[in-house]
């Protein structure tokens, strides 16, 4: 079946699914399959939970008989094709987004400023990789204005494919940082993969970047690029927004203007100073789609992260910093440094390991050891064999569960608890304990 044909089924329908667990009345059901599933299995359950149609591409599973049951080659390909097909028709402007660090939140601080003029829609959640993207790009409409999508990679070509499927016309990498280096395979290969977003807003007519010109590896990518930058410090010919760090204790504040305009003032609901990146990205993208500087600091001003991504956390017991959605190498640096800088008589650290760093694990695991022991925190408790050195005079548990029976046996009190952690950890189960 051509994707214009499959369109056509897709327009009778009220959405796309993957899952027959979320099978709406008079949605269009994908079959896709994995290394421990087919879904071409369960498309007769989805038309029986409500779906419209069935895509499938298992000849055993496909009735030519029944004229709700559409055969495709593969099924992803052709999600993905009719994500592309139906992005060209509505032709609204997309915003990708890419990075180490930060692009989640950077993806809703910036759906929340250009939200203030725009019908915006934007990626839920986590739907960034091969299946996510179409699925964000489906659920747009002739309502919307504006896109902003999120991509991840974990492997060289991620980022390639995504943006073959989005066609952003303009977009932004975060920051490069170590992460994901089993499938990355090195530095220079995480480096080069989030470039494939730049490489093809440089192929694309009118294709644009917002730069953190402030980042010699973001500047060194977007060479022959139309930039628009941003960064802390002073107003440099060619900025767009610059601004400033005023506080961080523990909530940043911060302080940003544009070439012809005086500073504004900021306090917003992120911990750590490592978000000033974030919210002047945010800045830029709303100036330069034409939000009024009062919408964008009230957009910024009103965002709270969710979902253990720079959380502050007030319990009966303790104040807790949650950051444990994903954790490398540059982000527990940073998450650290932040901690050690900010008010707290009794700190307490909590680290699950890294996950995904290959060949290098056991020298970054190590390297935050020793970042640990120029620092001053009351307690250090670390998480799984990779955090595990007898040269470290750190507390060491196996996993969660383990943490869990030391926090309910010795009832910290009174402390300022960092916890952060890769998020196959779980270290938001402790959350409930302390």
């Amino acid at each position: 079946m051509r994707t214009e044909e499959l369109y056509s089924y897709f327009q009778k329908s009220s959405g796309v699914t993957t899952d027959t667990r979320s099978c709406r009345e008079g949605t269009m059901f994908f079959a896709l399959r994995g290394e421990r599933f087919n879904g071409n299995q369960y498309a007769q359950a989805a038309l029986e939970a409500g779906c419209t149609y069935a895509v499938v591409d298992d000849r055993d599973v496909y009735d030519a008989s029944n004229p709700r049951l559409l055969f495709v080659d593969n099924t992803l390909k052709a999600l993905q094709a009719l994500a592309r097909y139906h992005r060209r028709q509505l032709g609204l402007p997309i915003i990708g987004i890419t990075g180490t660090n930060g692009k989640t939140t950077t993806k809703e601080l910036i759906a929340a400023v250009l939200s203030r003029k725009f019908r915006t829609h934007f990626t839920q959640g986590n739907l960034n990789n091969s299946i996510g993207v179409p699925l964000t790009l489906l659920q747009l409409s002739h309502k919307h204005e504006l896109a902003v999508v999120e991509m991840g990679a974990s492997h060289p070509g991620d980022i390639r494919e995504l943006v073959e499927i989005a066609e952003p016309d303009c977009g932004l990498i975060t920051n490069v940082g170590r992460a994901h280096l089993e499938g990355f395979g090195s530095f220079e290969g995480v480096i080069h993969t989030k470039g494939e977003l730049y490489d093809f807003l440089r192929e694309r007519e009118g294709g644009f970047v917002f730069l953190n010109d402030n980042d010699p590896i973001l500047k060194d990518l977007a060479k022959g690029l139309r930039t628009c930058c941003y960064g802390t410090g002073e107003k440099q010919e060619g900025r767009l927004v610059y601004g400033e760090v005023l506080d961080c204790n523990p909530y940043l504040s911060f302080r940003w203007s544009t070439t012809d305009e005086h500073g504004r003032d900021v306090q917003t609901q992120l911990v750590g100073r490592y978000n000033i990146d974030n919210v002047l990205c945010a800045a830029a993208v709303g100036t330069h789609f034409g939000v009024s500087p009062d919408n964008i600091n009230e957009a910024i001003r009103s965002y709270k992260p969710t979902n253990s991504r720079s959380q502050l956390l007030k319990t009966e017991h303790n104040t807790l910093i949650v950051d444990a959605y994903n954790a490398n190498p540059t982000s527990m640096k940073a998450a650290l440094e932040n901690f050690a800088q900010i008010e707290g008589e009794k700190k307490m650290v909590i680290l699950g390991e890294m996950k995904e760093l290959g060949e290098a694990s056991e020298e970054e695991h190590l390297a935050i050891l020793q970042l640990l022991s120029t620092l001053d925190f009351q307690q250090v408790w670390t998480i799984g064999h990779n955090f595990s050195n007898a040269l470290f005079p750190f507390r060491n548990f196996e996993n969660v569960e383990a943490a869990i029976q030391a926090v309910q046996a010795e009832r910290p009190e009174g402390m300022t608890v960092l916890i952060k952690g890769s998020n196959s950890v779980h270290l938001p189960q402790l959350i409930p304990h302390l």
